[in-house]
């Protein structure tokens, strides 16, 4: 039966039995264990459903630590480590052997970060190995924000989640990497473009692949509801539907029953949307709708992000 408590010694023991447990981030809950133990591994792949061409982030607590996981750290990289570490980054980096292919999908490349929330951070303080974790959904699902989505998603299979409270950035870490000696971004994320760029200047974006793709989350169909999702365009209005759902930035629409429609920030804050989106979406999908309309967030910061959620989700398998 799955236990949803605070404390970390449970977890720490959990981890190194090769069990995975669920574990709070400031951008999504994850789904936790050893990315040195193959075997622990698999177990993410199976409780997720997640296919093995879907490599997997490894989280740790120190600049040190990720050294001993990667054969380097170009300049750029550094910089942007000493910066923005711990926080919603991810880099992708040249990987050691230590790191088994399981965790990269074969890639020379390993996917790192150091998340920032004190739970986890005092977890991984705790732990002689880092961790792999992938959001803590069932695969192509709604990422969790909160220690019960966790458990009403994966159940029994998580023999304990660590309660952090309710994520405080609400989407996945921007993912970059360094092709050429150009940084490029593979998933848009918590790290708004803008901050990367004040850093180390013009950034490329590339953020989507159908099959084998380079990083995480970088599928074409992701992060969604099970019910049909349509991404309206900018300024337009859904059609009267009286069984459809809303996600809206702002202000409800007119043709749709207010208890049926989601608000993301009535203030119009980016931040604010970012943290209630994946709540929201779970919420719309649980209503009595046949359907889910999602009006696009403007263009910047976060909200180019939360777009390329959004374009996923609405993508139909």
């Amino acid at each position: 039966m799955t236990q949803i408590g605070t404390d970390i010694h449970v977890a720490t023991q959990f981890l190194e039995a090769g069990n995975v447990v669920g574990i709070p981030t400031e951008t999504v809950y994850g789904l936790a264990g050893n990315a040195l133990n193959p075997d622990a591994v698999l177990t993410i792949f199976r409780v997720k459903n997640r296919p093995a061409f879907d490599p997997l982030i490894v989280h740790t607590d120190s600049l040190i630590k990720v050294e001993q996981f990667v054969t380097d750290i170009p300049e750029p990289a550094r910089l942007l480590a000493e910066t923005f570490w711990p926080g919603p980054l991810t880099l992708l980096l040249p990987r050691h052997d230590r790191i088994p292919d399981l965790v990269t999908s074969g890639l020379p490349t390993v996917a790192v970060r150091i998340p920032n929330h004190p739970l986890t951070l005092g977890l991984l303080r705790s732990l002689d190995f880092p961790l792999a974790a992938p959001s803590a959904n069932p695969f192509g699902y709604i990422s969790p924000t909160t220690a019960q989505h966790v458990a009403d998603q994966l159940g029994d299979q998580v023999p304990y989640i660590l309660d952090g409270g309710p994520a405080s950035v609400g989407l996945e870490s921007t993912i970059i990497g360094f092709e050429n000696n150009t940084a490029t971004v593979f998933r848009l994320g918590g790290m708004a473009l803008e901050q990367i760029e004040r850093v180390i200047g013009p950034v490329a974006v590339r953020t989507h692949s159908t099959s084998n793709p380079k990083a995480p989350g970088m599928l074409s169909s992701h992060y969604a509801p099970r019910k049909p999702l349509v991404l309206l365009q900018p300024g337009e209005t859904p059609p009267f539907h009286d069984k459809a759902g809303a996600l809206v930035f702002r202000e409800p629409f007119g043709g749709i029953q207010p208890d049926h429609q989601r608000v993301l920030s009535p203030t119009g804050d980016l931040n604010e949307a970012a943290k209630n989106l994946f709540a929201h979406l779970r919420t719309l999908d649980s209503l009595p709708v046949e359907m889910i309309y999602a009006e696009p967030l403007p263009n910047q910061g976060l909200g180019w992000a939360m777009n390329d959620r959004l374009r996923r989700a609405a993508v139909q398998p």
